[in-house]
């Protein structure tokens, strides 16, 4: 059986919620490295010599980026806290719930981050006209891999 689509042959309620809890906290563990990365390159970035040279319009779409990572940083790191301040506690089913939005706000969140940033650096280093088209079919690219595959799989019944 698919281990989306429902419980495991005779796995009863609890060993489902703490199966996909693991799952859940597995991901978010593959996940958290490149946000935590991303999140310290663009903290150091306006300390670089270069910066002074950027322009107005791509210091915004920098603090786009860096406001996106925190904030995905922040959802994505919600669930782990949540598991340990709920420890024991018999809502397993709840946290993995809620969890499950946090992180696809959380990633909704690092995608915009990604584009936001991918947006700074080509602007700067070739012009708004080729950011904007790089960051617009960056964003087409995770729109597609992160969410339309699974929703059209939804959409069809798979």
């Amino acid at each position: 059986m698919d281990q989306d689509a429902g419980p495991e042959p005779a796995e009863s309620a609890k060993q489902r919620h703490d199966r996909e809890l693991i799952e859940l906290l597995n991901e978010l563990r593959v996940a958290l490295p490149g946000v935590q990365v991303l999140f310290a390159f663009l903290l150091a970035v306006p300390f670089s010599t270069r910066f002074a040279k950027v322009t107005q319009f791509e210091k915004r779409a920098y603090f786009v980026s860096l406001l996106a990572t925190m904030v995905s940083s922040a959802l994505l790191i919600a669930t782990p806290s949540i598991h340990r301040l709920r420890f024991r506690a018999e809502d397993k089913g709840q946290i993995v719930l809620t969890g499950n939005k946090l992180a696809i706000a959380g990633f909704l969140s690092l995608a915009v981050a990604m584009v936001a940033a991918l947006l700074t650096v080509t602007t700067f280093l070739y012009g708004r006209g080729a950011g904007i088209a790089t960051a617009a079919g960056s964003a087409a690219l995770i729109a597609l891999l992160w969410y339309g595959i699974a929703l059209r799989s939804k959409v069809k019944g798979n």
